[in-house]
């Protein structure tokens, strides 16, 4: 009998939470998103993007900030074989090095938002505030996607013109630019940066 209760308890002991033999991976510190995030120009093919992995991907984005709560950045996302190629079409020399991304993802903002009170603009930034807005949505998506195990790519080339009647995107949103969204294809290099001192100044 105690020979049994003591089976029983051992046993019992592989089955508690933290017990398991397997753990999940652990997530990345803040510091290791920011150092291992990359612009990545070639795409591992075999490797897919749920639509409710993008869903939770943007929904992280939502919490970027934006003048007076404005949120004027919208995104189109083409996940769809036929969406994926045309998109394609419209990103100018970085077609190919995007070719294998399972997720491309146009991204704009709405115009007269950010930067505006009661229809007038509130300094000589103007609608650049908009862009600044969309600019910081951006950064959030891809340092949360880089978060996720993801990689991207911001493009400024594109055809602004055949994305939005491509996506029928109405003519007050500006288009920004095209992520790429997907997972790399080798590791690459780690790029250098301009001394602290050239770009910062303390007074």
């Amino acid at each position: 009998m105690k020979r049994m209760i003591l089976l029983t308890a051992m046993a019992a002991l592989f089955v508690l939470p933290g017990c398991s033999q397997e753990k999940a991976p652990a997530s990345p510190s803040f510091d290791e998103v920011l150092t291992t995030r990359r612009s990545i120009r070639s795409y591992d093919a075999s490797k897919k993007i749920s639509e409710a992995e993008v869903r939770t991907l943007l929904t992280a984005v939502q919490e970027a900030p934006s003048w007076a709560n404005q949120q004027p950045t919208k995104y189109y996302v083409a996940i769809s074989p036929e969406k994926l190629a045309a998109v394609q079409d419209m990103v100018g020399g970085n077609k190919d090095r995007i070719k294998d991304a399972p997720v491309l993802i146009v991204s704009t903002f709405e115009r007269g938002k950010s930067g505006f009170f009661q229809g007038n603009a509130t300094n000589e930034v103007g609608d650049g505030w908009g862009a600044y807005d969309n600019g910081l949505s951006n950064c959030y998506l891809i340092l949360k996607a880089r978060a996720m195990g993801f990689d991207t790519l911001i493009m400024g080339m594109r055809d602004a013109t055949k994305l939005r009647e491509l996506f029928a995107i109405p003519d007050d949103e500006t288009v920004m630019a095209v992520i790429s969204l997907g997972y790399r294809n080798g590791d690459p290099r780690q790029p250098t940066h301009r001394k602290l001192d050239e770009v910062v100044k303390f007074y």
